[in-house]
């Protein structure tokens, strides 16, 4: 006599099979979210000759928290703009155009100074 084994399904693990490879597709086809740009309005950055160009240009690809957040020279600038147009393929701005944008930049995104308190410092670090 031979004994038959119980199938998946009558085992009760047909469901819990189903799931667990819905969930695994399901993961492995999951979309990025898109990015979406926080509310950033041109009113919220100094005002002065260039800002609307500046505006326009760099958030034309990205947010323009990622440019206040930097704080570089006016060369320092000049690089990164040619840098961008060179790998990034941002638009070659030249001429007038290019010395408004970059006067502004250097003008209300230098360098910053450093922190007396010599910059962030871990708290869990021995003392």
């Amino acid at each position: 006599m031979q004994v038959k084994k119980p199938s998946i399904r009558k085992a009760g693990l047909a469901p819990g099979l189903l799931l667990a490879v819905l969930i695994l597709s399901g993961g492995a086809t999951a979309q990025t979210p898109a990015f979406t740009p926080q509310d950033e309005r041109l009113e919220d950055l100094p005002a002065g000759a260039g800002r609307d160009e500046t505006f326009g240009l760099c958030t034309a690809c990205h947010g323009f928290r990622l440019v206040s957040n930097q704080g570089q020279t006016r060369e320092q600038w000049d690089d990164t703009l040619t840098w961008m147009t060179e790998r990034h393929n941002m638009p070659d701005v030249q001429g007038a155009e290019r010395e408004l944008i970059l006067d502004y930049l250097a003008q209300h995104y230098p360098p910053r100074a450093p922190s007396r308190a010599g910059g962030w410092k871990n708290p869990f670090a021995p003392q």
